[in-house]
């Protein structure tokens, strides 16, 4: 039996791989990226993610039992936008119907809404609805997910190993619930064994404050930075900065907007096991060694449609 993943080598992509290769499947990669020096290549079937050949998409997809479908945009960029994840979304769907497979687990996010100000939740709501229209389908809702080579808590551990000041939007009494991606990757693959349409959020058991998370992150890594409170403008602002020097975007208006409204947490008790607050610990030798790119990992490498 052959389970799809988009992305099997970028982040949630990856750990579902691993979880499916755990339980004795075998794995196949619809891919934007070729990664021979992966360890888990080998054990990898790779076809490309090709959404503009709609007859290589359902090649792609043909003998395949489940789609874990990981694929999204985190911000648009270039030619890249929300309406255009949103039409490969529904693209991938499409050719997943005519390929013949029999269910599909969407990877979301908490709080979608179509009626949001913010891009990225409004259409990870319209992509929902599209996952729901298909068939037997499961959607997971992550919040703030944490592992190795995350970006998120990644470059704020780099920012603080490397910033005499680390600054905080506001009062930073924002709220988030981190989950780990192994969490993530074991609700997913456990929702898509199950027979009926699931809709759950992937939340770890703790939540806390994003000050509180940057002081986490900043003891683990033995930082002596001073976090600072700034107006949301000048963090703005500063990130500009800091993302140009790296070629990257490390921080959007609508991203601080999403966190500043706590939208990375549920409301549901939490699926997920593993503490934020004792990986951090565990892992701060090694967090922030390196910047961790979005636009590297995620735009560079291949063609953007």
């Amino acid at each position: 039996m052959i389970e799809a993943v988009t992305g099997a080598f970028s982040f949630i992509g990856r750990a579902i791989a691993d979880e499916l290769l755990r339980r004795g499947r075998e794995v196949r990669t619809l891919t934007r990226r070729d990664a021979p020096a992966d360890p888990r290549a080998e054990r990898i079937e790779r076809v490309p993610l090709q959404f503009r050949d709609r007859a290589a998409l359902v090649r792609a997809l043909a003998g395949a039992d489940t789609l874990y479908n990981t694929y999204w945009v985190r911000f648009a960029h270039g030619e890249t936008t929300f309406e255009r994840a949103a039409a490969n979304t529904r693209a991938l769907l499409e050719a997943a119907r005519e390929a013949g497979v029999r269910r599909v687990v969407h990877v979301s996010v908490t709080n979608p809404s179509e009626g949001s100000q913010l891009p990225y939740f409004r259409g990870k709501a319209q992509a929902e609805a599209d996952v729901a229209a298909w068939g037997s389908h499961a959607i997971v809702r992550p919040t703030l997910v944490f592992g190795p080579r995350d970006i998120l808590v990644n470059n704020i551990a780099w920012g603080l190993r490397r910033s005499p000041v680390f600054p905080i939007a506001g009062d930073g009494s924002y709220r988030v619930q981190p989950v780990s991606v192994e969490d993530v990757a074991t609700i997913c693959v456990d929702a898509g064994e199950q027979a009926r349409d699931v809709v759950a959020d992937a939340a770890g058991p703790e939540t806390l404050t994003y000050e509180e998370v940057v002081r986490l992150v900043r003891t683990a890594v033995g930082s002596r930075s001073r976090i600072v409170h700034w107006p949301r403008g000048v963090v703005l602002v500063f990130a500009r900065a800091v993302g140009m020097a790296r070629r990257d975007v490390l921080l959007t208006a609508d991203e601080l907007t999403g966190l500043e409204a706590s939208l990375l947490v549920s409301d549901h008790a939490p699926l997920g096991t593993a503490s934020f607050r004792s990986w951090v610990a565990a892992n701060g030798e090694s967090l922030g060694r390196s910047y961790v790119s979005e636009l590297a990992r995620n735009f560079r490498p291949y063609d953007p449609s």
